[in-house]
């Protein structure tokens, strides 16, 4: 095998020079192929080192050409190309071997790196990717994630290459409130092997710490007062699936106990009873908090968090991928205007460029609630930025009822006053356009403490900045 030797499979001939170019001027020889057929013949004939590979191709797709190269060699990095990257193409690709998953127009410095890489990889043999699974069935709508950003694509990835690991890898997925945790914790179970069982939400602020435990472990006839019957826990119920705790943070001590038992021991004994009973299912948990900030707090156990972080997913507020915004509001239109009877097609120019241009505190689904009011006060065929004013000015002026999260008051207070220091940033950063010094100077704060508070709270000015 060639070790300088790529393989750039795609139909368009200007991809293939722009390939040959780059590769020519960094020391590679490349070879090209316009189909997936084509790919197969040249893998057989030249043995490339790595490959390149288009996803849409005549007579054989990238994808499908993925899976038999890699029944043939599943040590060759593959990398997957498209020019519209969705999360199932993504995950797909993922869970076929593929080595890395590009998103035209491509940039040539990623090209470089990717194929540095790769390079690496072959050269160290380090890389082993287990045989391809089956892809199991596609997401329903109502729990599709949505978004074709740079971001959201490595998160698409990173669900595909989880969605191989078996159930003892737990996940802890970190985001502010409505970034789509639960989405992400479904697409994880829905494109696993063990799909067909249950998935089993709970949501750890909703119930008192007892009721929580017997929902969880569940009970014997005659556990408490009012056990009249036994019940099965969440655990039980769950199987072989997925459990998703929502809000992990909010556990108290003493559930985090009994629940880093379950993960060690992988078993439990519902309330008043003896019998262990095994637990096959995944455990991803999901929270809005800081976590580790919990951890030396002491508000949360460190042995738990680290039981649970095996694999992390930081979910991005959708300020920070305001790319995505056109694409989730016209998918948000197509939903709506069917379940409430409206011909509303689209958008005017204005009413996406303020739609682009607001922050949102509460993430996708604040956007959503806003296009299906949106869709409902429509009478034309466009939405007006008229009616999305009238909704954003509703949205600012809204009184915000204080979230009390603890009965102890400075624990209340303090959390209070995180949300506060968070927002003051934002409202900062974005006032000034992601200028630290700016935004510092107008807060009466030397940059110093600005950028202190920044990090506490992990506010980043790059999402802020004017591109």
């Amino acid at each position: 095998m060639d070790t300088k030797k790529v393989l750039v499979v795609d139909d368009d001939e200007k991809i293939l020079f722009a390939f040959r170019e780059v590769l020519k001027r960094d020391g590679y020889k490349s070879i090209s192929a316009k189909d997936g057929e084509e790919a197969l013949e040249r893998m057989s004939a030249e043995q490339p080192s790595i490959v390149f590979m288009d996803i849409t191709m005549p007579k054989l797709n990238g994808l499908e050409a993925l899976k038999r190269i890699k029944q043939q060699n599943h040590l060759v990095p593959v990398v997957i190309i498209t020019g519209y990257g969705t999360m199932q193409t993504a995950i797909k690709a993922m869970q076929l071997g593929a080595f890395e998953y590009l998103t035209k127009p491509l940039d040539v410095e990623k090209i470089r790196e990717v194929t540095r890489r790769a390079f690496s990889s072959v050269q160290s043999r380090a890389m082993s990717v287990e045989e391809p699974l089956s892809f199991k069935a596609d997401i329903v709508d109502r729990y599709e994630l949505v978004g074709n950003s740079e971001r959201m694509q490595e998160i698409y990835k990173l669900i595909g290459s989880i969605s191989t690991t078996p159930n003892h890898t737990s996940v802890l997925i970190v985001g502010e409130s409505g970034t789509g945790k639960e989405l992400v914790a479904r697409a994880i179970h829905t494109n696993s092997l063990n799909a067909p069982e249950p998935f089993v939400p709970i949501n750890c602020t909703v119930l008192p710490e007892a009721l929580l435990e017997s929902e969880l472990f569940g009970h014997e006839k005659g556990a408490f007062t009012g056990a009249t019957d036994r019940k099965l826990g969440k655990f039980e119920i769950a199987h072989r699936g997925t459990i998703f705790l929502d809000e992990i943070g909010n556990l108290s001590l003493s559930l985090q106990q009994k629940l880093l038992r379950v993960l060690q021991e992988r078993e439990f004994e519902r309330l008043g009873g003896n019998t262990p009973i095994h637990v096959d299912a995944r455990f991803i948990a999901a929270t809005n908090r800081n976590i580790e900030r919990e951890v030396k707090q002491g508000n949360f156990r460190e042995d738990l968090f680290f039981r649970l972080n095996v694999v992390a997913i930081h979910l991005p507020p959708l300020r920070e991928r305001k790319d995505d915004i056109p694409l989730l509001a016209n998918y948000f239109l197509a939903k709506y205007k069917n379940e409430i009877k409206r011909s509303v097609k689209g958008f005017f120019h204005e009413a996406m460029a303020l739609l682009q241009s607001y922050s949102y505190p509460g993430n996708v689904r604040e956007l959503e609630n806003l296009i299906e009011r949106a869709v409902m006060l429509t009478k034309g065929e466009a939405i007006l930025p008229e009616v999305l004013r009238e909704m954003f000015v509703t949205a600012s002026t809204k009184p915000t009822p204080l979230p009390v999260v603890s009965p102890v008051f400075s624990k209340s207070r303090d959390h209070v006053l995180r949300l506060f220091e968070k927002q003051f940033l934002i409202e900062q950063l974005k006032k000034h356009h992601g200028n630290v010094t700016a935004a510092a100077k107008s807060s009466k704060m030397t940059r110093q403490n600005f950028q202190r508070l920044m990090k506490k709270h992990g506010v980043r000015a790059e999402g802020f900045r004017v591109k």
